[in-house]
Parts: C-alpha cells; structure tokens; sequence
C-alpha cells in the first residue's frame, strides 16, 4: 500500500474544501500533500490553497476552474484539480455527510443504496446534507471506477448512554429516530485521537470540547468517548451560532405558528439565517464585524454568546463528574481571544484559568503551569479525520463495483 493516495471533500453551502494525504504500507501516519479551500459560495467564490512544498499548491490553483459553480460540475473538477496538482490519481476519494441517522456508528463506502438512505435525512441538516451528497453523486457520475468513502458527523455520537440521546417524548416517536444526535463529530474525533499528545504529562480523561465556528456545538468526551454533546436532533440547537439560534423553548415556536400565524418555512428560516449573532447584533453572523460595530446590540450578542457557551459547559461538566481539560477549535474557537477569556472568566468556579503570557506568546496551551484545569487550541482537522476513514473502508473493501 505504499504512497496510497487519498483526498477529502468536504462541501458545504458557502464553502468547499479539498486535502490530499499520501499513506505508508502501514497506513497509519499519512502526510498531507495538499490543503486547498473554495470560499464564499456562491456570490463571492474565492479558492486558496497551501501545501509543504509550494509547487503542489500552485499546480492546484492553476488547473482548478471554478468558472461553473454548479455542484453537478465543480466537484468533479475540483477532483481533477486536485490529481493534477498531485501528479497522478487518487486512489479513494473521502467525503463529510453531516447526518448518518441513528444506526450509523463509523464510515462507509458509497453505495447507491446508501445515498439514497441518506437523501431521507435532508430534513434533519437542510444547510448542509443536500450539498454533502451531490458532491459524492457528481463524482461518481463522471468518475464511476473511483472509490469513494463517507464519514459521518454523527457518527462519533452514536455510542452515547442511551439517557443522553433521548428526549422526554413519547416512546414511539424517540423509536422513530427523533433523538439527540450531535453534530461536529469529525472535529470532536480528531481531538480525541490527539489528546494524549495534547496533554502528555496532564491528566485530560474528561475533556469539554468547544467547536466555536459559524456553527457551534460543545462535546463532553471522557476517556476519548462522546458521553454528552450540546445539539441535539438538529444543528439548530444548542448554544447560538452565527445564524442559527440554538436552543428556544419548544412553546414559543408554536406560539409563532398559532399566534403570529408565521408559516413554518419561514420559521425555519428565521431559525437557521437570521438568528444567532447576526438576529441579536442586527449587524453581522461574523463574529470580527460583530466586534468591530462596537454598538450596544453587538455587546449583547457577544456577551450573549459567551454567557450561553458558559450555561452549557456547566452541564456537560457535570455529565463528565469534573473537568481535566478544555480544547478549543474552530474558527471563533482558535482566533477569538475575547470569547476564549469570556468562557474562561465564566468557569473560573472549575479551575479553568488563561495565563495571559502563554496567550501573547501564541502558545497552544494557554492554561498557568499548576492550573488543575488545562486549556489548549487546536486547529480544527476534519479532513484527515476523513482521509483515516477513507483508507479503513478502503482496505476492508477493495474497489471491484462502484456506484
């Protein structure tokens, strides 16, 4: 299996982003050969792209066109940009799905049945599922031979206690599959294998986990385990969000369908784009602009942001029994000094605390020296999370049929 190649898609509604990774024989280390992102879809496309040896990122940029943004077209070209840029074919090509339903606990090949299964979720990630899959069905209409893999966000939630995945509704419905499911599984299984390098000489078996980003969620996970995460059947919920509202108690929803006689499509709307940062601030989903306003409604909405992030740690603490560590990624998460002070600031009463040396120093552990609670950054790294997956599915099922 030598210098098996591997690339990742991950395509979203405003953005799409491509790796490729390169796997020994024994298929455990690979070394990322490329990292490339299209930006600011559909208005604004912008494509960046870096690798380590400069050469690989600029054939990249040369051979990618996105003249055409349609799904059906640019995937498959952005696929092709890719080999071009690597010299030679992929062997496997891995893809993000946000929602894999209640009985999907790791990757799996693409398979036609399974797209299919897969098109029955939309309802439950309207933002993100319907873009996930027709990437992988644009791929495989121009490229049928290629192997293609999915992993799963879901997925890394899927085996928590069952009290934690169920609401208090009728038996019936929960059997249904309306559940608590959990987002940001990718992001949160990265940062699980990577902990006891993280924190090699401190304790870090219950670790909180904040994916700060446009969507945000936080995850409890004890001894590398999801045992808690704040969303729950959708990506809506949980602590606000650049556009989306988080949690909202369920009587006010149908107050405004009774009462104010909104239809339920524009609730949706209202919940998922003009909520969050943007719905509280009147200025902007984008956390820097909020910041730069500097009116008192953006003052809100940040200190709103921060107060409800600090709510929920509290309980997923409690979920742990304690606290050994906090990681923070993601955009907000690895850049936004001010909120990673505000939640520090808020769970003051655990231990947590940031020493403002190891912050100006740029350092990944922020967190004093004899602190009993370590506070780290680290990059958010879906992408080689679904290149391990992809080369797992590969080697359990050699390409013979397609989709």
């Amino acid at each position: 299996m030598s210098g098996l190649r591997i690339a990742t898609l991950n395509s979203g509604s405003s953005s799409i982003k491509i790796a490729a990774y390169s796997f020994g024989a024994n298929g455990k280390a690979g070394v990322e050969l490329l990292r490339a992102n299209l930006s600011g879809l559909p208005a604004a496309p912008h494509l960046s792209a870096k690798s380590a040896d400069l050469e690989t990122a600029e054939r990249f940029l040369a051979a990618a066109d996105i003249s055409n943004l349609d799904p059906k077209i640019l995937a498959p070209r952005l696929l092709a940009a890719t080999e071009a840029s690597l010299g030679a074919p992929v062997h496997a090509l891995g893809h993000r799905v946000v929602q894999g339903g209640p009985g999907i606990v790791d990757s799996h090949r693409a398979t036609p049945d399974m797209l299919d299964h897969l098109e029955t979720l939309c309802p439950l990630a309207p933002d993100h599922q319907p873009h996930n899959l027709s990437a992988v069905r644009a791929v495989a209409a121009e490229r049928p031979d290629l192997f293609q893999t999915l992993s799963f966000d879901t997925a890394f939630h899927r085996m928590q206690p069952r009290l934690a995945q169920l609401y208090a509704i009728p038996r019936a419905l929960s059997e249904t599959g309306i559940i608590r499911y959990g987002y940001h599984g990718l992001s949160y299984a990265s940062i699980a294998r990577r902990l006891p390098d993280l924190f090699p000489e401190r304790p870090h078996r219950r670790t909180l986990a904040l994916h700060l980003g446009s969507g945000a969620s936080l995850c409890a996970i004890l001894d590398g385990r999801s045992i808690a995460t704040s969303m729950g059947f959708s990506a809506i919920s949980g602590v606000p969000m650049s556009t989306r509202a988080g949690d909202i108690d369920a009587g006010a929803i149908l107050y405004l369908l009774s009462e104010r006689q909104m239809r339920p499509e524009d609730i949706s709307i209202m919940l998922r784009k003009q909520s969050g940062l943007l719905g509280v601030s009147g200025v902007s989903g984008d956390l820097r602009t909020v910041e730069a306003s500097g009116t008192p409604e953006a003052e809100e909405a940040i200190n709103l942001f921060i107060y409800r992030i600090v709510r929920e740690c509290g309980s997923l603490i409690a979920a742990l029994g304690g606290l050994d560590a906090i990681v923070f990624t993601a955009g907000i998460g690895e850049n936004s000094h001010r909120v990673r002070a505000g939640i520090a600031e808020g769970l003051s009463w655990a231990g947590v605390a940031i020493d403002p040396a190891a912050y100006r120093a740029g350092a990944p552990l922020l967190s004093p020296p004899d602190a009993p609670v370590s506070v780290a950054v680290v990059p958010a790294d879906e992408e080689s999370e679904i290149a391990r997956d992809c080369l797992s599915v590969y080697e359990l099922d050699r390409p013979e049929s397609s989709i």
